[in-house]
């Protein structure tokens, strides 16, 4: 994981200013891959790492007094700490309010919902990210802008960070040796 981090990263290097690594809670507890991450992170500098925390369902109920403690060492390397799909999976913000202090950004994916931004909940449900984000001085990052209308909505929301399909679609980097 890290040699490909690494080698990834170095090739965009110049282009970017962080790169962000998902994890999920069982590698989190993975002592190899927080190594790897911590390792990525040193060799890369200045270029910051920002480790995402997913919505998966771990293997194991490790409770968020464990978690903390690993996230926080992420944080002391200089990382930033995101939570990933907020408001689906096990990133309900009932699960996560003893992360926020820790995190930078929030990021919530409407593709999670199989609902288009324009559907009237969803809306809701993205102004109500925003705004604890807001409040709890974090980035907004809103995912799944498919189209134009989406992109409209998103700004009449005043959201500024977003991801999507329509702003890119993700290719093959062809690293060295890779055919």
């Amino acid at each position: 994981m890290a040699s490909v981090l690494i080698a990834t990263t170095k090739l965009l290097s110049l282009k970017i200013g962080s790169v962000s690594v998902n994890i999920n809670r069982n590698q989190l507890m993975d002592k190899e891959v927080r190594d790897a991450i911590i390792e990525a992170q040193s060799i890369l500098r200045p270029l910051r790492v920002v480790v995402e925390l997913t919505e998966d369902t771990p293997n194991e109920n490790w409770p968020n007094s464990t978690l903390i403690p690993l996230i926080q060492e992420f944080i002391n390397y200089g990382m930033d700490f995101s939570l990933d799909d907020c408001g689906t999976g096990v990133n309900q913000l009932d699960q996560i309010q003893d992360m926020i202090p820790l995190a930078s950004e929030i990021k919530f994916a409407i593709q999670n919902f199989g609902e288009k931004l324009r559907d009237p909940d969803i809306e809701k449900k993205v102004i109500f990210w925003r705004d604890f984000s807001e409040k709890n001085n974090l980035r907004f990052i809103l995912e799944g802008i498919e189209d134009e209308h989406d992109d409209a909505l998103a700004d009449s929301l005043n959201i500024d960070l977003r991801q999507g399909y329509y702003y890119g679609k993700p290719h093959l980097l062809k690293l060295d040796g890779d055919k």
